[in-house]
């Protein structure tokens, strides 16, 4: 076929389909149909809505912190020696009763050191007796000396008498002079003797109060070469080993009362002060918030985190002084006694240092308030059902949200209807029919009271 031939077949194969198109397009349009009205496409939406009451309303605050023990025991040896008996489960984590003999420390020094200062205080009573007999001996001769001075003194009178008369040589009477003196000297050197014994008595009984106190401090010391358990306890660090020497200062070990514990929780300061605007007011009128405030009243509970069913009763003991510096957050510490009572590991472990807990608080608000879902407030906006079935866009105010509840402060007023779908497109004005979600308010009633079980969608 010659390139002039091929070119006109290839021509009329185009034609032929154009003008198989065009027949095609003329067949539908002169087949289309005119659309059809839809009436019930035009019916008004229907949409859940509840009707706003106010409720009394459970205020929350959650925050975060660690558990601490709340009593440790640092023990700390208060005299040197070597170690010569260690229980056999003084080991970390170990858990012990309270009385258990848990370290001793060589007592033989201060077993010598009592027998010594017990040995001392016999010979200074020995003394102390000693002098008390001397003294009622000396107080015995001290009246027969001064009997006799008496007598020689008489006896001078008599002599000096019969001198002046020269009834007696000179002789005689100096001679009655010197045995009158000498009995004076012997009654004053009595009386000398019983001036010095209450310095000689003094002198024992504070050397005995001397002995008596290295005699207590000895025992003392004897004691302190014994750790035994105060409380039931679990021991943390270990670190000292039998046979070893133990210097004065020196750490032993650490152990953690599991009596009680403590958890300091951090908390928003607003979400705090909402909720101790709840708590009703103590008698005291002091600076600190402890004594303004019945915190009694404040239901608290821990809660471990990443397992939320492990939870602890707890009682908020104090506001702790200052903020976090690095959250800016209020510090609140509470207590959960025996926190190893329930304990069933590895299901539910029991409440040890360092564990990362949430902390819920809860106190009921003075009134009742505004609350719908939070879900139910778009962008500072809820939409209510008017009187004649249409729906406005109604902007409000909202005091602070809880959980999957949102607090209005104004905008709403009790009785209006308030729309719970997510309703799109949302123009004000437009028809719809209302259907009152029962079963939703009952949830809500529930989540502000704070026994609701359910999710408030």
């Amino acid at each position: 076929m010659s390139p002039r031939v091929a070119r006109l077949m290839k021509g009329l194969s185009v034609l032929a389909g154009l003008a198989a198109g065009v027949a095609l397009f003329g067949l539908l349009v002169s087949q289309r149909q005119a659309p059809t009205h839809d009436a019930a496409a035009a019916a008004a939406p229907v949409v859940a809505v509840i009707e706003v009451r106010a409720l009394p309303l459970r205020l929350a605050a959650r925050g975060h912190g660690t558990a601490r023990p709340a009593e440790t025991w640092q023990a700390v040896a208060n005299v040197s020696g070597r170690v010569v008996e260690r229980h056999p489960r003084l080991e970390d984590g170990a858990l012990l009763p309270a009385g258990t003999p848990l370290l001793t420390l060589d007592p033989s020094r201060y077993e010598l050191a009592i027998a010594e200062a017990e040995a001392e205080l016999a010979s200074l009573a020995a003394e102390l007796a000693q002098l008390a007999t001397e003294e009622t001996n000396t107080r015995d001769l001290r009246a027969l000396e001064r009997e006799r001075l008496a007598l020689a003194e008489r006896e001078l009178e008599r002599v000096e008498r019969l001198a002046a008369n020269n009834a007696v040589s000179r002789s005689q009477r100096d001679a009655q002079r010197r045995a009158t003196l000498a009995q004076r000297q012997a009654v004053a050197a009595l009386d000398n003797q019983l001036a010095l014994m209450p310095a000689r008595r003094q002198r024992l009984e504070a050397q005995h109060e001397r002995a008596a106190t290295r005699l207590a401090q000895a025992r003392r010391d004897l004691e302190d070469t014994r750790f035994v358990a105060p409380y039931d306890l679990r021991l943390a660090a270990v670190e000292v080993e039998r046979h070893q020497f133990a210097a004065v200062g020196q750490r032993l070990f650490t152990a953690d009362s599991i009596e009680a514990a403590e958890v300091e929780a951090h908390f928003p300061i607003a979400m705090l002060r909402r909720l101790l605007g709840g708590v009703p007011s103590a008698d005291g009128d002091g600076l600190d918030i402890t004594e303004r405030l019945d915190l009694g009243a404040i239901d608290a509970e821990v809660v471990l985190v990443g397992a939320e069913d492990v939870r602890w009763p707890a009682r908020v003991t104090r506001i702790a002084s200052g903020m976090a510096p690095g959250t800016r957050s209020v510090r609140v510490v509470l207590r959960v006694e025996e926190p190893y009572r329930h304990a069933a590991p590895p299901e539910r472990p029991a409440l040890q240092r360092d564990m990362y807990l949430r902390a819920e608080l809860h106190a009921m608000a003075p009134a009742a308030r505004l609350v719908v879902p939070a879900s139910a407030v778009h962008q500072g906006e809820v939409y209510v059902v008017g009187e004649d079935d249409t729906l406005v866009r109604r902007a409000v105010t909202v005091a602070f949200e809880q959980h999957d509840l949102a607090v209005i402060a104004a905008g709403l007023a009790a009785g209006e209807r308030v729309i719970v779908d997510d309703l799109a497109p949302a123009v004000a004005g437009m028809a719809v029919t209302a259907r009152r979600d029962t079963a939703l308010e009952a949830r809500l009633r529930a989540g502000a009271r704070g026994d609701g079980t359910e999710e408030v969608p």
